[in-house]
């Protein structure tokens, strides 16, 4: 088996399928990596996924929109086609096992941290489940254990 795992920003919404009966959740994955050339120059390199996330939990789909940092755990899938002037082109895949959203870039500028993004895993996140946001605990200071 083989197995590939991708952090990074969607770059657009996510769009859902229904396929032969099934559902897919198909979104493309940005990840970003900066380094120093042989110059010392700081240099940015992209490298663009696409996913299809075959499943019935259709209700992750809401929270993949353009900008949030997911974690996408599948089976790489690589493709080579030819482009329409005759150049080689090729394409990076995954198929999706696990979605877990990350946060978006929103957050970090406001310092608010949406529920789903303490969820860890997208399929807990979207079943409603809320998480306690850390202004919120009323916990009395004089009941520490130390």
């Amino acid at each position: 088996m083989i197995k590939m795992q991708v952090i990074g920003r969607l770059g657009k919404d996510c769009i859902v399928n229904t396929v032969n009966g099934k559902n897919v959740i198909n979104f493309s994955v940005a990840h970003s990596e900066r380094y120093k050339d042989s110059q010392g120059n700081l240099q940015e390199k992209t490298t663009w996924v696409d996913c299809a996330y075959w499943t019935d939990r259709t209700a992750v789909a809401p929270y993949l929109v353009k900008g949030v940092q997911v974690y996408v755990e599948g089976t790489p899938e690589a493709r080579a086609f030819s482009r329409q002037d005759g150049t080689a082109g090729a394409s990076l895949s995954v198929r999706v096992r696990e979605v877990q959203l990350l946060g978006s870039k929103a957050e970090g500028a406001s310092g608010t941290t949406p529920a789903y993004t303490n969820a860890g895993n997208a399929n807990t996140a979207a079943s409603g489940n809320s998480y306690a946001n850390a202004n919120e605990i009323t916990e009395a200071s004089d009941d520490l254990p130390f």
